[in-house]
């Protein structure tokens, strides 16, 4: 993508595109920066671009996973995946929790003015799973 197209991408403060940085449910501390770009169908999908503190292995692998991404190298990766505007909201994706190895649902808006990026994984019903905020990265 040409950097001028990447460029009016990220001046739209409703799209989820962009780099976020995820933070840890766990610390509160922040865990890694996560692209968001849209494929060749239109979807929008997530890669890990940059571990941060601890994180911060390249040869950290994702040991949990029990998908195609088993042993992969978690720097690259893609864990959002099949994201699909649904006005405001970007929904009927799914989400890999590289920790746990588990694949979520996936559904996601933008608030804050563009800055923070609300993403929801879950089972079955959004009701049941956990929201986590991402705040974007210029």
């Amino acid at each position: 993508m040409p950097l001028s197209v990447a460029s009016a991408f990220a001046a739209d403060n409703a799209s989820p595109m962009g780099v976020w940085q995820t933070i840890d449910d766990h610390t509160g501390q922040p865990k890694a920066w996560v692209q968001i770009a849209q494929e060749a169908d239109g979807t929008l999908s997530g890669k890990i671009v940059k571990g941060l503190a601890a994180n911060n292995q390249p040869d950290h692998r994702c040991t949990a996973c029990t998908d195609a991404r088993k042993n992969q190298l978690m720097l690259g990766m893609t864990i959002i995946d099949g994201m699909k505007q649904d006005g405001d909201s970007w929904k009927g994706g799914h989400i890999l929790d590289p920790e746990n190895g588990k694949i979520y649902k996936c559904k996601m808006h933008v608030e804050d003015n563009g800055q923070k990026l609300v993403v929801r994984g879950y089972i079955g019903v959004s009701l049941i799973g956990r929201s986590q905020i991402w705040n974007r990265q210029q």
